[in-house]
């Protein structure tokens, strides 16, 4: 008795093994999720390049291919068809949806804060304009006209007793904005770090943040999908969520590193990539969050239909 006892055990006892062993073997060889994202080569996206270079994506079950583009203006539309994620901002997805695009937030990336800031409008430090109410008149030049940057300096404009109208804006890229100022065919510029420090640095002065005259923390860049796709994903929203949330506690934990991948990626030299300072990342989103923007919107008679921010924002609870 004892030894078939013992041969039952022991019988057992393999067959736990064995079914263990099968388990993991299985959650180790189950097929990744293949995942499509397009971003701007900013350090607005940095804890997306550090998931993907750390293989954090990977661990949250996610094959993610990412794509560099230079205006998200335009990737509302590509949604569900080239991308599954793709970078955009509050006037973007708003205008979209009032289009008809069906298209939603998902998840956060950045919000402008007073102790984190991206952005400035910067001028020259003999051009005779000290703060807002001098650009009356002014040539302003934006990477985007009808963009967030641009909406949030007619907004800024608006507050301050400036009519909006009065400005004349110019579309240039960033990395050509300094050279414009500098030869005086713009009076002032939309900058978004890393550029917004290396122009204070060759003497040129920052006269205000206007995403700060519309929020304060105020909505910035975030991600979306479309939206059919996105209300049968959100186990892979979510999971592309925790992966961001542990690329962001890398770069804290490893600040020189994460700087090393953002050079990596958005081709800085490695000595300006380590002065650059981190956005305030945080990767949930709240309907409340993008209603600032429809208002806004709507103030400068940028939008005429009716947009519920609560349908626009489809994210894990």
């Amino acid at each position: 008795m004892r030894f078939k006892d013992t041969i039952v055990v022991g019988t057992g006892l393999m067959l736990c093994a064995w079914v263990v062993f099968g388990s993991v073997a299985g959650a180790q060889s189950s097929p990744l999720i293949p995942v499509r994202a397009a971003y701007v080569p900013v350090i607005t996206w940095l804890p997306a390049w550090i998931a993907k270079d750390k293989g954090m994506f990977e661990s949250n079950g996610l094959d993610v291919s990412l794509t560099p583009i230079q205006n998200l203006s335009l990737l509302p539309g590509t949604m569900g068809k080239q991308f599954e994620f793709g970078a955009s901002t509050g006037p973007d997805l708003i205008k979209a949806a009032a289009s008809g695009l069906d298209v939603v937030a998902v998840a956060g990336e950045v919000t402008e804060t007073s102790a984190r800031q991206s952005m400035q409008v910067i001028v020259r430090k003999d051009s005779g304009i000290a703060g807002v109410k001098d650009l009356k008149g002014k040539i302003i030049a934006t990477p985007t006209i009808g963009a967030i940057m641009h909406v949030a300096t007619l907004a800024w404009l608006k507050k301050n007793g400036v009519d909006p109208n009065s400005i004349r804006a110019v579309e240039v890229p960033f990395p050509n904005m300094g050279d414009q100022l500098k030869a005086g065919r713009v009076d002032a510029i939309e900058s978004l770090q890393p550029f917004v420090g290396m122009l204070i640095a060759q003497g040129n002065v920052g006269i205000g943040n206007p995403l700060l005259s519309v929020a304060d923390p105020a909505l910035f860049p975030f991600w979306i999908s479309q939206g059919e796709w996105a209300r049968a994903n959100l186990p892979v929203i979510k999971r592309w969520i925790t992966a961001l949330n542990e690329a962001k506690a890398f770069m804290e934990q490893n600040p020189s590193e994460a700087r090393a991948i953002l050079a990596k990626y958005t081709k800085l030299p490695p000595e300006v990539a380590q002065k650059i300072p981190f956005p305030n990342f945080e990767f949930s989103i709240q309907p409340e969050q993008l209603d600032v923007w429809v208002r806004t919107l709507r103030d400068l008679g940028q939008l005429s239909v009716a947009v519920d921010s609560n349908k626009l924002v489809v994210t894990p609870r």
